[in-house]
C-alpha cells in the first residue's frame, strides 16, 4: 500500500469514527429525552404544581373573569391546600410568636409564580399586623388564609346612578359592606370579583398569620391595575337609611382615595417553597 493510499484509508477510518460518535450523542440524547418524559409521568404533581397548571387554564387575560365552572376548579385546590404544600408550618418561629412587636408590624411577602395572566403570592403577617384597605381594579382573586387568624373587611361599589342619592363630596364614593369577620386556618378560600365579592378589602392579623392570594391578572400599573388605598368612614343616617329601603339590607360607608400609608412596609423575601415548573 502506498504512502497516499495509506493516509486515504486514515481519513476514511477517522470519518466512520467521528459519524460513529455523532450517532450515539444522539441516540443517547433521545434515551435521555425518553427518560425523561418517563420520570415526568411517573412522578407525582405537587399541590402547587397543580395549581399552577389550573391558573394556566383558567385566568385567559386582562379584561376577562373566569366562568363559574374554573372558578369551582380552583376553588377546590385552594380549599384543601395546607401551609406544608408551600413549604410552611405551624412549627415556624414567626407563628408562634406571642408579643407585638413596637411600631407598625412590617408584612413579608413572597412571589411563588408570576406572568401577564395571574400571580401567585404569599403575605406574612405578624400579630397586628395591617394590609389597608385597598382596591383590585379588574381583577378576580382568590385568597386562602393558610395559617392563623385573621380579620377580613371588604366592600363593593355602589351605582349611585341607580340612587336618588349622591356622595357629600366628588372625593367620597359610597360603599357597601360585604364582609367583615374574622377567619381562622384551615377555612375555604374567599374569592372577590372585579365589582363583586369585596373587590375593595384590608386584612388585620389576629394573629400571625400566612394568606395565599391568587390575582388573574396581577397588579400593573401600566396597564390601568394599580392599587389604591381607601379610608372608610361611616355614612350620615340619612344617606345610609334611604339605601337600605331601597336595597333591603346592609351597611353603607363612605370611601376616601388616601396615598399608601407611609408606614406600610412590605419585605420581599425568596420563595423556598416547592418549586413550579413551566408548561
Amino acid at each position: 500500500m502506498t504512502k497516499a493510499e495509506s493516509s486515504f484509508v486514515d481519513e476514511e477510518r477517522d470519518t466512520l469514527r467521528h459519524v460513529e460518535k455523532i450517532i450515539r450523542k444522539k441516540c443517547c440524547r433521545k434515551r435521555k429525552k425518553r427518560c425523561r418524559k418517563r420520570a415526568k409521568r411517573h412522578v407525582p404533581l405537587t399541590v402547587v404544581q397543580k395549581l399552577y397548571n389550573v391558573c394556566r387554564q383558567v385566568f385567559k387575560g386582562p379584561g376577562t373573569v373566569p366562568p363559574p365552572e374554573d372558578v369551582q376548579k380552583l376553588q377546590l385546590i385552594l380549599d384543601k391546600m395546607k401551609p406544608e404544600d408551600v413549604g410552611l408550618s405551624s412549627d415556624l418561629l414567626f407563628f408562634k410568636a406571642k408579643s407585638v412587636a413596637k411600631g407598625t408590624p412590617r408584612i413579608t411577602c413572597t412571589t411563588i409564580y408570576k406572568c401577564e395572566d395571574f400571580s401567585l403570592c404569599i403575605f406574612f403577617l405578624p400579630s397586628s399586623g395591617v394590609i389597608p384597605l385597598h382596591n383590585h381594579p379588574g381583577m378576580t382573586v382568590f385568597s386562602k388564609l393558610l395559617l392563623g387568624s385573621m380579620h377580613i373587611k371588604a366592600y363593593d361599589w355602589v351605582d349611585l346612578a341607580e340612587s336618588d342619592n349622591s356622595a357629600p363630596s366628588s372625593q367620597l364614593r359610597l360603599a357597601r359592606l360585604e364582609m367583615d369577620q374574622v377567619f381562622t386556618a384551615p377555612c375555604n378560600a374567599s374569592i372577590l370579583y372585579p365589582s363583586a365579592g369585596g373587590n375593595i378589602h384590608a386584612f388585620t392579623a389576629v394573629t400571625p398569620c400566612a394568606v395565599l392570594d391568587v390575582f388573574g391578572p396581577p397588579y400593573s400599573k401600566d396597564d390601568g391595575r394599580d392599587c389604591t388605598y381607601y379610608r372608610d368612614l361611616p355614612c350620615s343616617g340619612s344617606l345610609d337609611g334611604a339605601h337600605e329601603a331601597k336595597e333591603g339590607s346592609g351597611s353603607y360607608a363612605l370611601l376616601e382615595e388616601i396615598v399608601m400609608p407611609k408606614d406600610l412596609k412590605m419585605d420581599p423575601v425568596e420563595y423556598r417553597g416547592p418549586q413550579i415548573v413551566e408548561s
